[in-house]
């Protein structure tokens, strides 16, 4: 799920909150299948739902599909992000949902549990997408959906600027990157050398790449597992960068863009959509001026997974011609087509050795990333916990509060709130 145009509010160091992404805890066996689409020439009429600009280009998408299949036709309805998950909830309530629809991420579990969701043929190929991804359609061991695009986080950085201060290499693990970042700030006009996320909406994204890269997970099985030891190394590990003063306690919102094109916060955390922005308050030339790189090892190197999957839901009356369509739209040669529309990721691995994707070097590092990119499991609880995760990190950012106490406090809500599973 991609909410772009409310994340300024949202977010200070520029993170989108899209809630969205692969299970920390896949399932240990390969996904149930449903029934397999029927073969043939699939007819019928389809209403599809799609959210923000998804919804605006998508018709024009699928006059190749029409053109193809002749038999089916294909309404898209526009659906606001603010308004979509309330339209979804009461069409389910009434029976009145789509066909086929753009669902995000964390409300698969939700839905599921609520019976809405046919399960993916089991005659659909699920390997060919980015596991991370495919994982984000799994509740309880049985695949709901396709995914449809994807998006992840990377480390961007004022390359003129590292230069400036001797930084020729981009750091590989936790101890090089506390170092690129503390000597960032010696770079002309820094105060903060990098934008973090100190607690607030959201924050779990920018902390949890470092979770992850340490081995934590958020939950294991059906039980949260927010106070290990690795989870409480990664936070530690995170609220040095408060207490050093590498990171403001209190950014202004929705600064991220003009401050890094500016020099005076050279590093931040965000996705790929971020290229475009950066670089056009930046203005001409200041693409050169900067690059990305993945996350810094500890283990391993992971980031947060998003996007956005595609679900059928039970009461179609034309199951075969849904997912049809979804097939269709995950199809390398359309996923690079529908890139090049709306700037949309492709889920398809394959998709990505297009030149188009290939070709800018930048863009290419998302995908790399995107080979280890994890989120939080598709239990229709998290959204709460991530609340009250987001709370807990911000009484450690900005409050220097006990790593340890916290996380057993948290520990205890999440587990009071259950995982709705």
């Amino acid at each position: 799920m991609k909410i772009r145009v409310i994340a300024a509010a949202l977010t200070a160091a520029g993170l989108v909150l899209t809630g969205c992404g692969r299970s920390d805890t896949g399932p240990s066996t390969g996904p149930a299948g449903g029934s397999p689409v029927a073969s043939g020439s699939a007819t019928g009429n389809l209403t599809m739902w799609a959210m923000g600009a998804e919804g605006e280009k998508l018709p024009d998408l699928l006059k190749d599909f029409t053109a193809s299949h002749p038999g089916i036709k294909v309404n898209v309805t526009a659906v606001p992000w603010d308004s979509a998950h309330d339209k979804f909830a009461n069409a389910i309530t009434a029976n009145t949902t789509p066909d086929i629809a753009m669902v995000g991420t964390t409300w698969m579990g939700e839905f599921a549990q609520l019976d809405a969701l046919d399960p993916t043929p089991a005659n659909i190929d699920k390997s060919k997408f980015f596991p991370g991804a495919q994982a984000t359609t799994e509740v309880d061991g049985t695949s709901y959906g396709i995914p449809w695009y994807v998006e992840t986080r990377l480390v961007f950085y004022r390359k003129d600027l590292a230069q400036k201060v001797g930084l020729t290499e981009v750091p590989k693990d936790w101890d090089s990157f506390k170092t690129f970042v503390t000597k960032m700030k010696g770079a002309p006009g820094v105060k903060y050398p990098i934008a973090l996320l100190p607690g607030g909406t959201g924050s779990w994204q920018t902390v949890m790449p470092f979770a992850w890269s340490n081995g934590a997970q958020l939950a294991n099985g059906n039980a949260w597992t927010l106070d290990s030891p690795e989870m409480a190394e990664a936070w530690t590990y995170y609220q040095s960068f408060f207490t050093a003063g590498l990171a403001d306690k209190a950014p202004v919102a929705g600064s991220t863009e003009a401050d890094f094109a500016s020099g005076k916060v050279p590093m931040f955390i965000s996705g790929p959509w971020m290229m475009s922005a950066v670089e056009k308050l930046g203005g001409a030339g200041f693409a050169d001026k900067y690059d990305v790189f993945v996350m810094p090892v500890k283990k391993t190197s992971s980031s947060f997974v998003g996007g956005s999957n595609l679900a059928v839901f039970k009461n179609t009356k034309a199951r075969d011609a849904a997912w049809t369509l979804a097939e269709w739209l995950t199809q390398p040669e359309v996923q690079v087509k529908w890139y090049k529309l709306s700037t949309d990721l492709p889920s398809v691995q394959s998709a990505w050795q297009d030149p188009s994707l290939t070709g800018d070097t930048k863009l290419a590092q998302f995908g790399v990333q995107m080979k280890t990119a994890v989120a939080p499991p598709t239990f229709p609880t998290w959204e709460q916990v991530a609340v009250k995760f987001d709370g807990a990190m911000e009484r450690v950012a900005k409050q220097n509060a006990n790593v340890g106490d916290t996380l057993k406090t948290l520990q205890a809500d999440a587990t009071s709130i259950g995982t709705g599973s």
